[in-house]
């Protein structure tokens, strides 16, 4: 691991036997700080780069921390016997990964030298040159597009979708495994017309042959509260099945592999 083991960023949690965040099982490094601020954010105490003080259950819990890629990879390699099983790995996801770019790829570039496979879950709004600099210990690059209507996207994330699909027509061509994943939420993207337009651009990337809706929920609402903080999406409801098989039979019009979750 030599002088990148050395590398130092900031987390705020490691999970392990995760299914649904890239092929297998795998290990998730949740990174701190993220340039969006989505209404439905299930992880909103990986926002802020800072260290910070939540209440949860009337107790006060610290979330952040900073670590070494070596302590990391202490846990990691801790799950190996599954990750050969299974096909699984290390996915880093936050917060937002790029905006530790330096941490992020000295983690992909241990991993990768491990023989671990890898995977970021991203936004890509950031820099090409900090995309970049995952690319050469990256197996899987796992994609949220959230919407293609840039004004309804800043409206509900903070930043313009420009830089995002950008940085997508590049990663098509560049990354080795592109997998577009569309969060799937009410008032802001649950129409047939918005699912369609965004796996019609999925569909023009070269070599993207998948697409996954995951529907909305309120799984991390408490945690605003635990922040001191009221959850933006209020009482919005969750979507039915039957609609997102009704979403699921658009996409599917586009030609990709379609999925509900992943």
């Amino acid at each position: 691991m030599n002088d990148i083991g050395t590398v130092t960023g900031r987390i705020f949690d490691i999970q392990r036997f995760s299914v649904h965040d890239g092929p297998g099982i795998r290990t998730i490094v949740f990174l701190k700080g993220c340039v969006l601020r989505c209404r439905w954010c299930c992880n909103p105490e990986g926002q802020e780069s800072a260290v910070q003080t939540m209440h949860m259950a009337g107790k006060p819990r610290i979330t952040g921390r900073d670590v070494t890629v070596a302590e990391v990879m202490a846990e990691v390699l801790r799950d190996r016997p599954y990750y050969r099983r299974s096909g699984g790995g290390l996915t880093l996801s936050g917060g937002e990964v790029l905006c530790q770019p330096a941490f992020a790829a000295a983690l992909l570039h241990a991993a990768h030298d491990e023989g671990i496979s890898t995977a970021v879950e991203s936004t890509a709004c950031a820099p090409w040159d900090a995309v970049a600099r995952l690319l050469p210990w990256l197996d899987h690059y796992l994609l949220d597009i959230k919407h293609m209507d840039s004004a309804k996207h800043e409206a509900f994330t903070g930043q313009p979708n420009t830089r995002i699909l950008e940085n997508a027509k590049r990663l098509a061509v560049h990354a080795q495994h592109l997998v577009i994943r569309v969060p799937v939420i009410p008032t802001f993207n649950d129409t047939p017309a918005e699912i369609s337009a965004i796996a019609t651009f999925a569909a023009s990337l070269p070599r993207v042959t998948q697409l996954h809706l995951l529907p909305y929920h309120r799984l991390g609402a408490d945690k605003y509260a635990a922040l001191g903080r009221e959850y933006p999406m209020g009482d919005a409801p969750l979507l039915t099945d039957a609609h997102m098989q009704t979403l699921l039979q658009t996409a599917q019009q586009s030609g990709l592999r379609c999925q509900i979750g992943g």
